[in-house]
């Protein structure tokens, strides 16, 4: 008697109708949807990653024209999300003013992948007093679908280029909320926690902390 074919490890079978590219499946046959999910999410980051990478991703200085997508990236987390104390959403015309103000060493730039924009990333005045010219505030934004791709990191280490031309001596990020991935991400720039900000907000009905992270930049 000659015993049945041995199942790939794993509970991987298979799939003809795919062309035979293997499918997650538990033991019983049934599809892990969780896990093909999680694969196809992280091929799509892939992808994205080798965009950037590849330089097929474009990071420029923004433009008068990029005001409605900043405002629809922007008022999505003010309206939504608690990654910014801000809770009311901006009009263009308010986009396009608070875009007028911000040139030469306190600049703006955005991440333009297949023609959108999928990011922003500012240099703003630390203080109003004078003796802080030398420090800088950064922020960094990216579109939700566009989010865990590289394209974060790619505009933060962009400012960081821009912010040490600029004779900056420091870089301050204020990160609103318990708001890991941003945490992380400054970390793997170069960004060192300072402290953080206890209940220093209040948003959707929550109390906010308020993370400082800083990078020294020589």
């Amino acid at each position: 008697m000659t015993p049945p074919p041995a199942q790939p490890r794993g509970g991987r079978q298979p799939n003809p109708e795919e062309g035979g590219s293997p499918t997650p499946r538990r033991a019983d046959g049934r599809l892990l949807a969780a896990e093909a999910s999680a694969e196809t999410d992280a091929e799509t980051r892939c992808r994205t990653s080798r965009a950037v990478a590849s330089g097929a991703m474009k990071i420029r200085t923004a433009t008068r024209a990029d005001a409605e997508a900043i405002a629809a990236i922007y008022n999505h987390e003010a309206t939504r999300e608690r990654t910014t104390f801000d809770l009311r959403p901006r009009s263009v015309v308010e986009q396009q003013e608070w875009l007028a103000e911000r040139f030469g060493a306190h600049s703006v730039i955005v991440a333009v992948l297949n023609g959108e924009v999928v990011g922003f990333a500012s240099l703003s005045p630390y203080r109003p007093r004078p003796a802080y010219n030398t420090s800088v505030e950064s922020s960094v934004f990216v579109r939700r679908d566009s989010q865990r791709r590289g394209i974060g990191r790619a505009l933060l280490e962009h400012l960081v280029a821009l912010a040490a031309e600029g004779g900056f001596h420091s870089m301050i990020a204020r990160i609103a909320g318990r708001n890991e991935a941003s945490v992380a991400l400054h970390a793997r720039c170069g960004f060192e926690l300072v402290g953080v900000e206890r209940e220093i907000g209040r948003k959707f009905g929550r109390w906010l902390d308020c993370t400082v992270m800083q990078r020294l930049l020589g």
